[in-house]
């Protein structure tokens, strides 16, 4: 299953909760990860940002987006302009499309507000979680 997770539920991952709930089936190949340049350079500057600059966990990350480990990369998705309130949202929708993920998890209002686009569902946290565990018990 192809998803494109937000950069908030990413970073919140580091803390525990949904949002690591959510990161856990990327890391034991439950789930495939769809990420761009853009999503990984806004993982990295906020990380950094929140003072994981020269943590353990960061570099690990760091090598496993560079082997490709569960995920899939584009290098450049068609500018959409879907999200009004935040465009710079756009990215993970862009995204989306270019990789025919079937979600996107996010924890951000304007993002949510879009519900769908081209069948794919943006989904708060719990409720992705709800819908991964009814897919892994079919």
């Amino acid at each position: 299953m192809r998803v494109v997770i937000d950069t908030n539920i990413f970073v919140s991952s580091f803390f525990g909760g949904n949002p690591r709930r959510v990161i856990d089936p990327w890391k034991t190949c439950g789930i495939t990860l769809c990420l761009t340049k853009a999503i990984v350079e806004e993982y990295i500057e906020v990380l950094q940002r929140l003072g994981l600059k020269q943590e353990k966990e960061l570099q690990e990350l760091l090598e496993l987006f560079a082997r490709g480990f569960n995920s899939v990369f584009f290098a450049k998705t068609p500018a959409l302009r879907i999200v009004a309130a935040d465009p710079d949202d756009d990215k993970f929708i862009e995204c989306a499309v270019s990789l025919k993920a079937r979600y996107i998890v996010s924890g951000d209002k304007a993002l949510l507000t879009v519900k769908e686009y081209m069948g794919i569902k943006v989904l708060k946290a719990a409720d992705f979680l709800e819908i991964f565990a009814h897919t892994k018990n079919e």
